[in-house]
């Protein structure tokens, strides 16, 4: 995965809260799954949307196609071994209350520029 690391996103939805997932988004140009598709199992909330995937043997959740942008990759940084989320800013996700949630970050990206 190429990315710029300098962030994390910690949502407390059922999934992520239980797993401790930290999230950073990635485009399907970043993101390339060299082996062990077949080890990946799928998990689908009530809308279909989102897709999390878990390894079938150990049960680690390594990435997802979020909900509020299935056409992208969100990739669990702890998955990946010699990165220090000590020097991470952490942005919280309310995914208990995703509706509300990703209204309000989108609402956030499109307000003009504070002048």
């Amino acid at each position: 995965m190429r990315a710029d690391l300098a962030y994390v996103v910690d949502g407390n939805c059922s999934i992520c809260r239980r797993r401790g997932a930290l999230w950073q988004p990635a485009s399907d140009a970043d993101l390339h799954i060299l082996g062990g598709e077949a080890d990946l199992a799928r998990y689908e909330f009530t809308t279909k949307t989102a897709k999390h995937y878990f390894c079938r043997h150990s049960g680690i959740h390594p990435f997802i196609r979020p909900r509020r942008d299935p056409s992208s990759w969100a990739v669990n940084v702890r998955c990946i071994d010699g990165v220090d989320l000590a020097t991470m800013t952490v942005l919280p996700f309310d995914g208990a209350n995703w509706e509300a949630a990703a209204a309000a970050l989108l609402g956030r990206r499109k307000a003009p520029p504070e002048t």
